[in-house]
């Protein structure tokens, strides 16, 4: 078995048996758990052997407690040691976690549950208050865990219960899996519509840390700081010590870029993993204070798209040899392609001329194809559905990540899967073209293209015209309705420090830039808009659907936009 390897059972929580028989002393997680005096975080630490340990026997007490093999069980557990005991005991066990973003609409949440029908619910108090009196898998749920506080009226186990079955009959190895089989339901961030529960199987997760590693150069012993908490997760799999953030991992967006700093000081982080939002957060304090992160090598962005100018702010808080890594993917497939911030920075005068943002080339395990933008179902791949050479088409992927359907979404599974040879393509969603290098182009979701009679309009295309303007945090692409016709408009969000008063000649500013591009001289519509809606899970994923909604309203009495 190599260095890397986790152990032959096929079961994703062998990758953290490996590295703890690898490096049992070593910390695998650093994680917040109170406050001192003056209120700053409390940090326990947890060694691989201590990890290893306490997974075992957790997952010992749920078999005790009925939560075995094959049992759907929704986790709301805020981050936290448990939340990382209890992920890798439910895939010791072959139990399958249901994983929901707690920051969505609470009819959509209800909705989830009421799809994923979970036979188990572990959460903190406030998760179990809220699943009895809103009805949250009713009719389905028969075991409940509380952690992290106090069992009220609604019965159960508490995780302390659960720990005490599994010391009485000893700590278990991991359950053998094989490999097609079910090993969670991990629901997307729901950016364009009701979340949806995408089915990985045990394979899909290996296959993952398999392509992390290879595409960043991972290695066993690196500092982790995980903003996005599933994506800490995967840090003892890698063999990677997790520094949990003191912060709420809802509002990356939000986070105290100080609190930031002063962790990845005290732990020497080498890793960073954040959201757009929080990557712009920590460049913007870093561009206002000059300071830098002297042990940070690595940075990874996903979730959407990162300017150019977020990533050349980034760069200066980094050291020379530091690298910015932008992956492209989804949740039903990632990572899909990977680019670095130096070639961002190098492409980026055709990103502000209108050709979209580049996201590199496809990892070598993965196969990208374009097929002709279409709302429908596609069964195959034929002639007249096939994208001519640098056209612009929806991007469909097929590689060992690549995830084959949604839990009890028949028709959204027809409608994004294409199975043709034998093999499961996945149609992202999102409008791309490959250039003449072979890099891969996004140039939007296909959901927000805007339709018109002067053609079609893609986000990113004509954002990036409008989003190089130094006085502007970011722009959306909508389209609203001017006297019986569809036509394209651009909310904008400046920059913080911008004034009503700037904005009469920012907005003229724009309307100029409009003019001098052949992707935007149509536009003639402006709006100023406070702050865009974004999505929970990343604050990143622009709402423009919203947007729209929102456009269109002052569509009705601008005069050319001018409103």
């Amino acid at each position: 078995m190599s260095g890397n390897a986790p152990a032959s059972t096929g079961n994703i929580a062998a990758s953290l048996s490996f590295m703890a028989s690898r490096q049992p002393e070593r910390a695998a997680i650093h994680c917040p758990v109170g406050r001192d005096a003056v209120g700053v975080a409390i940090y326990k630490t947890m060694t691989y052997a201590e990890l290893e340990r306490e997974v075992g026997l957790i997952a010992s007490g749920l078999i005790a407690y009925g939560i075995g093999p094959g049992v759907r069980t929704a986790l709301m557990v805020r981050p936290s040691i448990e939340l990382f005991v209890l992920m890798f005991a439910l895939f010791r066990v072959g139990a399958v976690p249901v994983l929901i973003d707690p920051g969505i609409d609470r009819r959509a949440l209800k909705q989830c549950l009421d799809e994923a029908r979970p036979q188990a619910f572990i959460g903190v108090p406030l998760a179990h208050a809220a699943r009895v009196l809103l009805g949250w898998g009713r009719g389905s749920i028969k075991q409940l865990v509380t952690v992290n506080g106090s069992r009220y009226f609604w019965g159960g186990a508490l995780y302390e219960q659960i720990r005490a079955l599994g010391d009485k009959h000893g700590p278990v190895p991991p359950a053998a899996m094989a490999p097609d089989q079910l090993a969670a339901i991990l629901f997307t961030s729901g950016a364009t519509g009701v979340p949806k529960g995408v089915e990985y199987q045990h394979r899909h997760f290996l296959a993952q840390i398999i392509a992390i590693r290879a595409a960043f150069r991972i290695q066993p012993g690196e500092v982790d700081l995980p903003t996005f908490p599933p994506f800490a997760l995967f840090d003892p799999a890698l063999g990677m010590t997790s520094v949990i953030p003191d912060m709420d991992p809802t509002r990356p967006g939000s986070a105290d870029p100080v609190k930031l700093v002063n962790t990845i000081e005290k732990y020497g982080v080498t890793t960073l993993f954040a959201s757009p939002a929080l990557v712009d957060v920590l460049a913007q304090y870093g561009a206002s204070t000059g300071k830098r992160l002297t042990t940070v090598k690595r940075v990874i962005s996903a979730g959407a798209p990162v300017t150019p100018k977020v990533v050349q702010r980034l760069r200066s808080m980094l050291p020379d040899d530091a690298q910015i890594f932008t992956p492209y993917g989804a949740t039903e497939c990632l990572p899909v392609c990977a680019i670095e911030g130096r070639e961002i920075l190098a492409l980026a005068e055709r990103t502000n001329r209108g050709e979209g943002i580049c996201v590199g080339k496809p990892l070598p395990a993965n196969q990208v194809r374009l097929i002709k933008v279409s709302d429908e179902v596609v069964d195959a791949f034929l002639p007249e559905n096939e994208v001519v050479p640098g056209g612009i088409g929806e991007i469909v992927v097929c590689g060992p990540t690549t995830t084959e359907a949604y839990f009890a979404r028949a028709t959204a599974t027809r409608l994004a899967k294409i199975r043709h040879d034998g093999r499961v393509w996945h149609r992202m969603g999102d409008v791309g073209y490959f250039d003449a290098q072979g890099r891969l182009w996004y140039v939007g979701r296909k959901v927000h293209r805007v339709e018109t009679g002067n053609g079609v309009f893609y986000p990113e295309i004509v954002e990036g015209v409008f989003n190089a303007h130094p006085r502007v945090r970011r722009t959306a692409l909508v389209g609203v309705r001017i006297n019986g016709k569809a036509v394209p408009g651009i909310c904008v969000e400046l920059a913080p420090e911008m004034s009503k008063a700037d904005w009469k000649r920012i907005r003229f500013e724009l309307r100029d830039l409009a003019l001098r591009n052949d992707a935007t001289n149509v536009i003639r519509h402006f709006w100023r808009h406070p702050g865009f809606p974004v999505d929970i899970r990343h604050n990143a994923k622009i709402d423009r659907i919203a947007l729209a909604q929102w456009a269109g309203k002052r569509a009705d009495k601008a005069d050319l936009g001018l409103t």
